[in-house]
């Protein structure tokens, strides 16, 4: 099965999801909280990792057929090559959690939706914007009535409830952006049209998200904790504009990579290596000290964008495939047994029926990887 390419315009997103994270660690806080609301570092606090998280759900639906989901045996194999970099990603992000810097780490509840999103790979699309809809209507409230009855804290990422309900990343809301994420994945992702669609659809609910918070305030008189659009509120409103942020960025980023892919080089290559990426911006908190998060200076936030995507570039023009994501995906294809078995001799007269090989069924070819 020939290979399929690297969409530019995904990596693109995802390079600048890292970044917009890297920058909501270690960025400049705005001395004045005037326009936009919050400020322009609000912008990087929030979306950047919503945008990592509807991406996952991008590679998932890539993982799994793109715009065909596969069926049968490739299905199997795709789910179990999700599920061990689910595992995976569980011990690295357990890990960054033992460095004990100052940063909330994603990747254990990444892991946890990465899993989740295994259930629904074969849902077609209507499916997962209608579910995306439910559980951005339903989750912040179900979140908000489990979190009075039990114990949330998040000084334990590691736990299920944390997991679930937590402050930054509830899975129970979160999971809306990898439904979107399917959604969009099953789309034509080099089309004109779906960039389009894209675009609109971005637009309108960034006005539905925002617009409709500042409405609910005006209404009320005041803000509650399920009308406010703030950075990480996990609200209805908030999931919505960030939705149609992330869908605003993917389009932009798809229409200029299939023109201009050389000029996207530096992000994309740093969306390549995203995880490689995300993984050594905390080694290198935790080397440089917490003063590097708490009292950021231009000099050090410009100094980590650079390395960061200097080193990707690099990395990626030079060897390809990055460090962390090589690990991953040898691991994964590895354990779903997607290569074929090497055949066996073939028999001589008389010495019996050959036995019997699971990829002698041409129906079992190997789930190809969408990442390479």
């Amino acid at each position: 099965m020939p290979r399929v390419r690297r969409i530019v315009g995904v990596d693109t997103a995802r390079g600048l999801a890292v970044l917009g994270m890297v920058t909501a660690h270690v960025g400049l806080a705005d001395p004045e909280r005037t326009f936009p609301p919050g400020g322009w570092a609000q912008l990087a606090d929030g979306r950047p990792s919503a945008l990592f998280v509807l991406l996952a759900g991008v590679g998932l639906a890539l993982l799994s057929g793109g715009e065909a989901p596969v069926l049968g045996t490739r299905l199997v194999q795709a789910r179990l090559r999700i599920l061990v970099r689910a595992v995976l990603l569980v011990v690295l992000g357990t890990g960054l959690v033992l460095l004990e810097t100052p940063v909330v780490v994603i990747l254990v509840v990444y892991a946890a939706l990465f899993a989740a999103g295994t259930a629904v790979l074969r849902w077609p699309r209507w499916a997962l914007v209608v579910a995306a809809t439910v559980v951005a209507l339903l989750g912040p409230v179900l979140r908000q009535q489990l979190a009075g009855h039990v114990e949330v804290d998040d000084a334990r990422p590691l736990d299920l409830l944390t997991v679930l309900l937590g402050e930054y990343y509830p899975a129970i809301v979160w999971i809306a952006y990898v439904l979107v994420g399917l959604a969009v994945g099953r789309s034509d992702l080099r089309a004109g049209r779906t960039h389009a669609a894209l675009a609109a659809w971005g637009a309108g609910l960034v006005v539905l998200g925002h617009g409709g918070a500042w409405a609910a305030r005006l209404l009320l008189g005041r803000v509650t904790e399920l009308t406010t659009a703030e950075p990480h509120s996990s609200t209805f409103f908030e999931v919505t504009g960030n939705t149609g942020t992330c869908l605003l960025v993917l389009a932009v980023c798809l229409a200029v990579g299939v023109r201009w892919p050389r000029a996207l080089a530096p992000v994309s290559a740093t969306g390549a290596l995203a995880l490689t990426a995300y993984t050594g911006q905390l080694l290198a908190i935790a080397v440089l000290g917490d003063d590097v998060v708490w009292q950021p200076t231009a000099t050090s936030w410009l100094a980590f964008l650079l390395v960061t995507v200097g080193f990707c570039w690099l990395w990626h023009a030079t060897v390809g495939r990055g460090p962390l994501e090589t690990l991953l995906h040898a691991v994964s294809v590895r354990a779903a047994d997607v290569a074929p078995d090497t055949l066996p001799p073939r028999p001589e007269p008389g010495d019996g029926p050959a036995p019997a090989r699971a990829h002698d069924d041409p129906r079992t070819d190997p789930v190809d990887d969408p990442a390479r």
